[in-house]
């Protein structure tokens, strides 16, 4: 049975980029509903004891959307943090090598995910084929794991993610998501993802949800 993750942050302490009552739609009710939704779908099936990514990488329909959006979720919130750092280190080079400079990046996220149509999800991830960062977007439940693509960013851009706080404004909700992005946990996922390739979705997510 998997379990809604903790997250690692006060709820009260984003802010104007989200407010508690978000957190308490987005975190309590529809990524709860995510895991509650999975695992009354795979009781008694042949997903019962396995681990998420398994489960994300050989199902479809209900079972393969409410797994992603578990696992889309459990990342989206360690992505985000009340207190603002900044890109450094080997992450900061790789995104200046790719994309020329923080500043282009920035500007390439931003249009992106603001030009995604409908609901989904904005990602940097890591192609561990051509070993190059890459921008992608995917809607509704999709995730670049699926492709073998590693991720270290993502954002949430289905409207309930923001609405509360935003109403429709996505560039908005956007602006504020760049700052307060963790970006310690996005060079660690970078970091992991040059040692361990695509193992290391595997060990993010069994951190989260061990198999028992």
């Amino acid at each position: 049975m998997f379990e809604l993750r903790k997250l690692p942050y006060d709820i009260n302490a984003f802010g104007d980029f989200l407010s508690a009552e978000t957190f308490n739609y987005h975190y309590g009710k529809h990524h709860n509903t995510y895991v509650t939704n999975l695992n009354n779908l795979i009781k008694e099936t042949e997903f019962a004891n396995k681990d998420l990514v398994s489960i994300i990488k050989s199902s479809n329909g209900g079972i393969f959307n409410n797994a992603a959006q578990v696992y889309n979720h459990d990342f989206y919130f360690d992505c985000i943090t009340p207190n603002a750092c900044e890109a450094k280190g080997d992450l900061k080079a790789a995104l200046e090598k790719e994309f020329g400079s923080l500043d282009n990046f920035k500007a390439e996220f931003i249009k992106g995910a603001t030009g995604l149509f409908g609901s989904g999800w904005f990602w940097l991830v890591y192609n561990s084929k051509n070993q190059k960062l890459e921008l992608v977007a995917t809607s509704n439940a999709t995730t670049p794991i699926t492709e073998d693509k590693i991720p270290l960013l993502v954002v949430d851009v289905w409207e309930h993610a923001y609405y509360v706080d935003h109403r429709n404004a996505r560039p908005a909700y956007l602006e504020k998501f760049y700052a307060h992005i963790n970006w310690d946990f996005v060079s660690k996922a970078y970091e992991w993802a040059l040692k361990e390739g695509i193992n290391s979705i595997s060990f993010y997510t069994n951190e989260l949800h061990p198999v028992k």
